[in-house]
């Protein structure tokens, strides 16, 4: 796993950004896994202009998300069909066919996710998957005692992840206490992975995420036993990082990187 500080939530967005423009560029076909959620936001937005003002082509991209809410349809405004529609996939020449979520209102949701980890097999996999990470040590929606062998399924959503996200919910519409989310297995099985936070809020469950041990009560320590994972956090997030003063730069002589840094500064990076 690699550590990359930023100095704020901006250029850490803007690094997420260049990343997944590089990727595209290098590999036009590439099968992209999305995040959802306000900090993913900002890097559709930043992609939304590299392919307004600079042609970054969508095209022959292919993409799944990490989940969806059960028992809300595509069209209502919460889903995360919706925001993925919004954000990015209305404003960019992408297929529509090609991008793919878990069906929340599916009548047999065990089948939905067999069908799901089937949509992803036939893809020939994930090549780059993008994370955010919950207050719970959620990825995707993998709430603690989530296995790290589990695949795409309904998961209850615990009383931190509601509080976190039930004021998304306008007009009287109650967020759902359940999803559809990929596994933490179908997680690991990416190529590349790379988790994004910003925030001071989510310090504490960074740094267990990061440094803690290994643990089914923090989700997204399984990102420990990624060959190729990288963490991009701004100071906020980092500030409870042990490790943090002593980072190497090792991210700027890393080539699998170096060549999708943006031109603002990083702080410091560590390679564990």
């Amino acid at each position: 796993m690699q550590v990359v500080i930023q100095p704020n939530a901006q250029s850490a967005v803007a690094l997420v950004a260049n990343i997944i423009e590089g990727v595209l560029r290098d590999r036009p076909p590439t099968v992209l896994g999305l995040a959802t959620g306000s900090t993913m936001e900002a890097v559709y937005a930043q992609l939304r202009i590299f392919h307004r003002d600079q042609g970054l082509d969508f095209s022959a991209c292919r993409t799944f998300n990490l989940d969806e809410y059960v028992g809300l349809p595509a069209s209502h405004p919460n889903s995360y069909r919706f925001y993925m529609n919004h954000h990015l996939f209305n404003h960019v020449n992408i297929d529509l066919q090609n991008t793919h979520l878990p069906d929340g209102m599916a009548a047999d949701l065990d089948a939905e996710g067999q069908r799901y980890e089937r949509l992803i097999d036939n893809a020939g996999g994930i090549d780059f998957q993008l994370l955010g990470i919950g207050r719970s040590g959620h990825i995707g929606f993998n709430e603690p005692l989530s296995a790290f062998h589990s695949r795409t399924r309904v998961e209850w959503l615990t009383p931190a992840t509601l509080e976190q996200n039930a004021p998304l919910f306008k007009n009287g519409t109650a967020m759902p206490h359940q999803a559809m989310t990929m596994g933490v297995g179908t997680i690991l099985d990416s190529r590349r992975c790379l988790l994004l936070a910003t925030g001071a809020e989510k310090a504490d469950i960074l740094a267990r995420a990061v440094e803690g041990p290994l643990t089914a009560m923090v989700p997204a320590s399984a990102l420990q036993l990624h060959a190729n994972c990288i963490v991009v956090a701004d100071e906020a997030a980092a500030s409870h990082l042990q490790g943090r003063k002593d980072y190497q730069l090792a991210f700027q002589s890393d080539p699998k990187w170096t060549r999708f840094l943006p031109s603002a500064p990083m702080a410091s990076a560590a390679c564990g």
